[in-house]
Parts: structure tokens; C-alpha cells; sequence
């Protein structure tokens, strides 16, 4: 018989008194401290005081010994912990000398001691600090419990959440129709929504039953005291977490999410929750609480003489049940963090114009991407399709790098904060960053921004502060970046009929007489130039016209800044940035979007006898410019283009997508062009090439578009892009040119 259904010991106080002088020495008073299905007091005498537990009879010595051990397990992992240690009770050998037997009116109890552990009842309700703090507990003994084993911890017990789907026969004891139908709807719920999805949640020995009746608080409602093991078992600790959270709720009609969610931020603090743990919490709760008036009615109708103590929690319990009726339960279930459904595209995208309008870029495709999740090249979209992301540079080592993503969880969760203070990812990302530099370069100093709009930006300010000149040479249909400085070194985003005076083009050719021409007009402070020339159509420079550009550069005074945005780290397939792949030295390179593969940050690299020649040096400050989590982020992607030799890959499968590419022969194909894993491929006029980009789209593949025609398809993917994704992006296009 369970001990749920096995009869409560009942013992008098005056039973308990004389059994702690007998056992314990103890002689004094007996209080009976309340319980479901054992009996607990705790007797005061003089000088001294003891915890008296007496089992059900439905109790068995290996689950004592469970208990026992977990507690001393928790006392030895975190001292700090107060948890009420057992006491020795008999002469026997290991966990065994922690319990005895004693003889009752129904039978042979088990019978052990605790250390009595002061404090109080906690207030109601708890303050805010006091929620995070308990729950922060909470965490740490599942920390302290999570290396623990025993063999018993395998039982069964029903207010375990594991055994939800347990409590559906007993819910006829819930005479209320109604009600009775709330909790039918939370255990659909849980069948539906958890059920499958449990043995994926992390899971150990868990205390069972850490709510708020089982601890002591003092004054300021911090815990003093953590009691009564009795329902520990193997479980997903966050469910261990959902019954200390429901208990938390209880009470709290006002603002019952807000504390929910200030205990998860305390949990959370200790022991973060992972995606699927906080999806599932809300149901979690709910489960709980079913539990607690499910098996509350079926006891009270077994035993009617302990109604008061069984019926405890139910007004609350029964509360928020109703409120998971009014609210529904997806909605509940998002109050307590689980991800939101996604809106449907079309009313998102309305959204989207409401709120930002024209000062937004329009969206990518007529068939707008609604982006939900994404890993290595595939995004995967609101409707569950995957779509093959051959144009995104931005995650250059591949959607989601789970490298990538730690170090910034972790990074965050130890330290961010400005480039003020003294820390090391900072000043290990200048390091390895010089380190990569071509040897005998000179560039040897690093200024870490937000993004390649704020490095270039700071490129065209250090350019005119050394040089005293205010002339720029761009290429043609150049893109530097959005800021006022940068926009009007970027023609592909002028308006029509606008030409700053101080900015001159020099065609995708690089032809070096176009410098000297553009400084007799104006004084050359700096030369910018993606070496793809990636908004020029992706037209990769031979190496004598790129160098004959910058040798005629620094004859007109001027400083030439590699812009290695889009075409760094690795995409050329021979070097870290291309400026090394195509044999020239820049006075300036700047770095941005791939940098932290996702997270922003970007940086500027020049030579020290430059910055000291500006008038600003050592007072640019960027907020958040080289913050420690943006450079660990940084750093990883290093890592993981080094560790998985992307370089050499984006060169070998960069040749093959070409050579696959141009053998298509298709009429409509005027040039197929690349730098390492950056094609272009030029279609016979902008209407095919968005006829194209589009039929793409539909057919699950991200391709762009670039040029100052609009007719090339610019294929940039992350560097993992591997030979079955060519595969598919060729068949892809194949299909989209058609016939011809």
C-alpha cells in the first residue's frame, strides 16, 4: 500500500514526549508541527529541542535511508545550505543508525530524529527580494542534489509532476463539475504538451516538495531552514522547481506573474532554465496545482479527521486554476517564459510598417521570411519550412554556432560593462585580432566598436585628422555604412541626383589615373574599398590593379582603408581577410558584421603612428564598443573558423559552387564571378534577376541581389556551406532560370 493510502500513524503529543525522552534524552514538551501522512513534532526541553518524525506504515526502510542520504549528500556539497540534518538514533551501521522502530496502535512505525532549525512561518506574502532569494535556494540545493544516487530514488509518488497522467482516475473525487473540468483540461494539457517531451528535460534527485510550508524563514523572509526530505525522488528538476514556484503563486490575485517571474529570475540566477524547461513550466504549475486538489479530495474522503491540514492549500490552489480557465493556457504558460506562438506573417509584417515605416529597409522578398529559429545554413520559418541560407554573411561560421552561443550565454552571465574598466576579453581580442594581421603590415592597434557603419565611421575620422584632407575615392556603387559620415561614402544608397562634393568614384575597373584625377579636384584624405567589390556586382580586382590602387592612394596623401565587412574573415578562401588574399597593405582595416557572428561588435585596425598623429587619440570612447560579452563572441568565431579550417573550405567549395554555377551555360547567365565563397552571378537585365531571387525563395533557397543594375544574385552563405547545400542551390537556380 502507497503511503498515500496507507493509514497515518497517530501517535498523542504525550506518546512523542515520552518516546524523545527515551530515544533522545530529551525531556520536554511535544508540539505537533502537522502533516499529510506521517506525524512530525517537535519537543522542547529544557536547554534542548528535537524534531520527532514518526512514518506511515506504508513507509519502508530503504526510502528512510534515501532520505537520510540525500540530506547529509546536500550537507557535505553546499554546508551553506540550512537543511535539518537527521540524528543518530541507534547503534546500527550507516544509514541505518538514523532510524528506529516504535510500536503504535496500527503498528511498527519507523521513527527518526532532526535537528531542530529555527525560524518562523513565512510572511504573507513573501517581498520581492525574499521570492528571488527563495527561490535562488531552490537552485542551489538542485545543484547540491544533481551528483546524488540512491536506488531507491526511482519510486513512484504521486504528487511527483512525472506522474500526472496518474491523477485522472483519482479526479472523480472532485465533486464540482467545473471544476472537476479544469483540472481534466490541465492534464489534456500536460499529456499533450509535456508528456512526450519529458525524458528530454534535465532530471536528478530532487527534494520533491520545496514549498513554502516545508521551510523557515527569519524576519526578512529569508530561509533559515529547509525540512522534510519525505517526498524526494528522481525527477526533471525543473518540475522540482514548479511545485516551490506553485507555492509561491498561491495568494497573490494582484500580481501573481510578476512574482512568478521574479522567483524564475532568482532560480534562473543559480541555475538557468533551457529553452524547453521554460516552455513546459507553466504546464508544470498547473500539473501541480491539479495535483494538490485532485489528491486533496480523494484523502479528505478517506480520511475526513485530517480535512483541515489536507484542504490547506485548495482555496489558493483552486484560484489559479481558475485563472488558467479565464486566461487559457498557452497564455498562462508564456507568463512564466514559455515561447509565444508566432503572429501570422502578414499581420507581422503590417506590425512592422505601423511601427517603423520608411526609416526601415523594406523587406527582403515579396514572400517576406519570417525567421523563428535557425542552425549552421538553414533558417527555419514560422511555418516550420527550412529555407537554405546562401546570403547571409552575418553568422559567418554558421547560424546559432554553438561555440559562438556559449560564450556569450556564459560571458553574460559573469561580467558586462564598458571599455572603461579593466578586463580581459577586451584585450584578448585586440591580441589575437593583431595576431592575424600579415607580418611586416604595421598594424599593430585596435579600436572595438558596435558595427562596420561605427569602424568605418571612425576610418574616415582618423583618415582626415592624420591627413588634414577631407576627399574620399569610393568605388562606384560602394556601400561603407549608414552613419552621416559613411553614407555619403556610400553611392549605393544616394538618392537620386545627390553627390557630396567631397566624395569622388573611381570605376570597378580601379583604374589609378581616377585617383589622381579625384585629388587634383579635391585633397585625398582616404580610399575605401570592399576588395570584392560586393555592391559593385562582386567583381574581385586582379591583384597589379588593386595595388596600383593604393600605391596611387598614398601618392595623392591619402590613407587606404580595406573595408573587410563583408568580405572578411575568410570568405576569400586563401586568407582571414582579403586585403592578404589580393597582396596589398591598408593603412585602416575595418571589421564588422561576421565579427561576432550574430552579436554585435566590429573593430578598427591601424597603425600606432597613425592614432598618434590623431587629435582625438585616447578620447574615442564607444559605450559598448569591445564590451567583454561582444569580445568573447569574437573570440569564438576566431575559434571556430580556426578550429574548423573555414578558410581553406570557403576556398575549396567557393571553386565548386563557380565551376557548378557556370556550367549551367544557362542564356540567361551573363558572368559568374567569385572571391572564395562570395559568387556573383550576373543575369541579363534586374527583371530576371528578381524573377529569379524570388522563384528561389519559394523554392527554399536565400539568395540576393547586388550591383548597380540589380542584376547580379549575390550567394555569400556562411562559411560552413558545405558541398550538399552547392548541390541544392544549384538544382535550386537550375530550376529558376527554367528552360531559357
Amino acid at each position: 500500500m502507497s503511503v498515500l493510502e496507507a493509514t497515518p500513524p497517530s501517535f498523542s503529543a504525550d506518546d512523542v514526549a515520552r518516546i524523545a525522552a527515551d530515544v533522545a534524552g530529551v525531556d520536554g514538551v511535544a508540539t505537533n508541527l502537522g502533516s499529510e501522512r506521517d506525524q512530525t513534532f517537535l519537543v522542547e526541553g529544557r536547554g534542548s529541542s528535537v524534531v520527532v518524525k514518526i512514518s506511515n506504515l506504508g513507509e519502508d526502510a530503504a526510502t528512510l535511508d534515501l532520505e537520510a542520504a540525500a540530506i547529509l549528500h546536500v550537507a557535505e556539497v553546499d554546508p551553506e545550505l540550512p537543511v535539518a540534518r537527521p540524528l543518530s538514533v541507534s547503534d546500527e551501521p550507516g544509514l541505518a543508525a538514523f532510524r528506529t522502530t516504535v510500536r503504535g496502535p496500527a503498528g511498527t512505525h519507523h521513527l527518526r530524529l532532526f535537528e531542530r532549525l529555527h525560524g518562523r512561518e513565512p510572511a504573507a506574502p513573501l517581498p520581492d527580494r525574499a521570492v528571488r532569494d527563495y527561490a535562488a535556494t531552490h537552485a542551489r540545493l538542485n545543484l547540491a542534489l544533481r551528483s546524488f544516487f540512491h536506488p531507491a530514488a526511482g519510486r513512484g509518488l504521486l504528487w511527483d509532476p512525472a506522474q500526472a497522467a496518474k491523477l485522472r482516475p483519482l479526479a472523480a473525487a472532485v465533486g464540482d463539475v467545473e471544476r472537476r473540468a479544469l483540472v481534466t483540461a490541465v492534464l489534456d494539457r500536460f499529456e499533450e504538451n509535456v508528456a512526450p517531451r519529458w525524458r528530454r528535460l534535465r532530471a536528478h534527485v530532487v527534494h520533491g516538495d520545496l514549498n513554502v510550508d516545508n521551510v523557515l524563514f527569519d524576519d526578512a523572509g529569508r530561509i533559515t531552514g529547509i525540512v522534510d526530505f519525505g517526498d524526494v525522488t528522481h525527477s526533471a528538476h525543473v518540475g522540482d522547481f514548479a511545485i516551490g514556484l506553485a507555492s509561491l503563486m498561491r495568494g497573490r490575485p494582484a500580481d501573481v506573474f510578476r512574482v512568478a517571474r521574479l522567483a524564475v529570475d532568482g532560480y534562473a540566477s543559480r541555475l538557468p532554465l533551457e529553452p524547453l524547461e521554460l516552455d513546459v513550466l507553466g504546464d508544470l504549475v498547473l500539473a501541480r496545482l491539479a495535483a494538490i486538489v485532485v489528491i486533496s479530495a480523494w484523502r479528505v474522503a478517506r480520511y475526513p479527521e485530517n480535512a483541515a491540514y489536507i484542504q490547506s492549500w485548495d482555496d489558493d490552489s483552486w484560484r489559479l486554476l481558475e485563472l488558467f480557465g479565464e486566461l487559457g493556457g498557452d497564455r498562462f504558460a508564456r507568463e512564466l517564459g514559455a515561447s509565444p506562438s508566432p503572429t501570422a506573417t502578414g499581420e507581422l509584417a503590417r506590425r512592422r510598417a505601423r511601427t517603423v515605416g520608411a526609416l526601415l529597409t523594406r523587406l527582403t522578398y515579396e514572400e517576406p521570411v519570417h525567421a523563428l529559429r535557425a542552425e549552421g545554413v538553414w533558417l527555419v520559418g514560422a511555418d516550420g519550412r527550412r529555407l537554405l541560407d546562401a546570403y547571409n554573411n552575418v553568422p559567418v561560421v554558421g547560424h546559432c554556432h554553438p561555440r559562438v552561443s556559449e560564450a556569450v550565454v556564459r560571458q553574460t552571465r559573469m561580467l558586462n560593462t564598458h571599455a572603461r574598466y579593466l578586463y580581459e576579453p577586451l584585450v584578448e581580442l585586440a591580441e589575437r585580432l593583431l595576431a592575424t594581421m600579415p607580418a611586416g603590415s604595421g598594424l599593430d592597434a585596435v579600436m572595438l566598436v558596435n558595427s562596420g557603419s561605427e569602424a568605418n565611421d571612425l576610418a574616415w575620422r582618423l583618415a582626415r585628422g592624420v591627413t588634414r584632407n577631407d576627399g574620399a575615392l569610393v568605388t562606384h556603387h560602394a556601400y561603407h555604412g549608414l552613419t552621416a559620415a559613411v553614407a555619403d561614402l556610400s553611392p549605393e544608397e544616394w538618392p537620386a541626383g545627390y553627390e557630396p562634393p567631397h566624395v569622388a568614384r573611381v570605376s570597378p575597373a580601379l583604374d589609378a589615373a581616377e585617383v589622381e584625377a579625384a585629388a587634383a579636384r579635391r585633397p585625398l584624405a582616404a580610399t575605401f574599398l570592399d576588395a570584392g567589390l560586393t555592391s559593385d556586382g562582386i567583381l574581385p580586382p586582379p591583384k597589379a590593379a588593386l595595388q596600383a590602387l593604393v600605391r596611387a592612394t598614398h601618392e595623392a596623401g591619402g590613407l587606404f582603408v580595406a573595408d573587410e565587412v563583408q568580405v572578411g574573415y575568410g570568405r576569400s578562401g586563401g586568407h582571414l581577410w582579403a586585403f592578404a588574399h589580393l597582396g596589398v597593405t591598408p593603412d585602416v582595416v575595418t571589421l564588422g558584421k561576421p565579427m561576432g557572428n550574430g552579436y554585435p561588435v566590429a573593430a578598427l585596425v591601424t597603425r600606432s603612428e597613425l592614432v598618434e598623429r590623431f587629435a582625438f587619440a585616447q578620447r574615442v570612447f564607444s559605450t559598448f564598443g569591445g564590451n567583454p560579452v561582444a569580445a568573447r563572441a569574437a573570440l569564438a568565431v576566431l575559434d571556430a573558423i580556426e578550429d574548423e579550417r573555414l578558410v581553406a573550405h570557403a576556398g575549396r567549395v567557393g571553386d565548386e559552387l563557380r565551376a557548378r554555377i557556370a556550367a549551367l551555360t544557362h542564356p540567361a547567365v551573363v558572368d559568374v564571378r567569385a572571391l572564395g565563397l562570395l559568387v556573383g552571378v550576373q543575369l541579363e537585365s534586374s527583371e530576371r534577376t528578381n524573377a529569379v531571387v524570388e522563384s528561389l525563395r519559394r523554392g527554399g533557397v536565400l539568395v540576393g541581389r547586388t550591383g548597380a543594375h540589380d542584376d547580379v544574385l549575390k550567394i555569400r552563405p556562411p562559411l560552413v556551406f558545405g558541398d550538399e547545400h552547392v548541390e541544392l542551390l544549384v538544382r535550386a537556380l537550375a530550376d529558376a532560370l527554367g528552360d531559357g
